[in-house]
């Protein structure tokens, strides 16, 4: 998958793609990935020199890889696409706002306090780090490079990055994350109640739909077995002065960010919960920039105003 994270990422692509018959070759490709360029030109009445200038284009934007290979008349260049999906975010990630804000992005291991329960786990983007179900792996060293980890019960806890100067007041804190439910196999309808947390304040609950497992996670490596967790919905968590939002509609709470009383000085420790003792006890899974759907791990902004 090849995945934007704002419109002038992007552009290269584009301007590749706007050409009609460089679409025509995309879609002949995806089809047939084996279409040399002889093919494709006589498929599109094209020149061998036109064509080679398309594909040329869309080698250069990424798009497609040309492969030497041999074939009856002799040695064939054969135009194969490096991607099934192309995903660009039409919101710029760190782009220019009309209002002050600090960006950081946590990585999934980087948590500073995981109180684990099984069925439980952790994995970099090359190998599952310590056993299965065992909770002492979350203390492992490895686990700093882990971009997937997923609990029965229990909670994972991140600090923050607080970079607030004196004279800039907090007015809206937003964290983005890709989640889902973890279950001992894999169910699109698995419930479950997950709690979010700042330096102990009680923030809401979100209900999780499922542990997602119909397909193959668009980021998840080859070698990720089809049984453990392949993707997650990406939810973004909004504290401001009207309360605690999921997505910005759905209302968690009352909370608001007057009453976390946090200001340049403050500690922002920010936990995930799933209750021994609530009534949707589903678990949870968190999905870093190798696994799952979205190329991100856990985002931080924090919007500000001088005063």
């Amino acid at each position: 998958m090849l995945y934007f994270k704002t419109l002038g990422e992007a552009e290269e692509v584009f301007k590749a793609l706007s050409a009609p018959a460089r679409l025509h070759i995309m879609e002949l490709i995806n089809e047939n990935n084996n279409m040399s360029m002889n093919d494709l030109a006589e498929a599109l009445d094209l020149t061998n020199s036109a064509i080679s200038m398309h594909v040329g284009k869309l080698e250069a934007a990424g798009l497609v890889a040309i492969q030497t290979t041999s074939g009856k008349r002799g040695i064939m260049k054969v135009v194969r696409p490096n991607h099934e999906r192309l995903i660009v975010d039409l919101t710029a990630y760190e782009g220019v706002t009309s209002r002050n804000c600090y960006t950081d992005e946590i990585a999934i291991g980087h948590y500073t306090k995981a109180v684990v329960h099984p069925t439980c786990g952790l994995s970099t983007s090359g190998n599952l780090i310590g056993d299965l179900d065992n909770p002492k792996v979350f203390s492992y060293p490895e686990r700093f490079k882990a971009d997937i980890l997923w609990i029965g019960y229990g909670s994972i806890s991140y600090t923050f990055p607080n970079r607030l100067k004196p004279g800039q007041e907090l007015t809206e804190i937003q964290i983005s994350f890709e989640i889902s439910s973890e279950c001992p196999e894999v169910n699109d309808d698995y419930p479950s109640d997950i709690y979010f947390d700042i330096n102990g304040h009680r923030l809401g609950r979100w209900i999780s739909p499922g542990d997602f497992g119909n397909r193959k996670g668009m980021l998840s490596p080859n070698w990720w077995p089809a049984g453990l967790n392949q993707y997650g919905l990406l939810k973004t968590l909004i504290i401001n002065n009207a309360g605690t939002f999921m997505d910005g509609t759905t209302k968690l709470s009352n909370v608001t960010i007057q009453s976390l009383a946090l200001d340049y000085n403050s500690d922002i420790f920010f936990t995930f919960s799933v209750p021994e003792d609530t009534p949707n006890r589903g678990g949870m899974t968190l999905f870093g920039e190798s696994f799952g759907d979205y190329s991100q791990n856990i985002q931080i902004k924090l919007y500000y105003e001088e005063k």
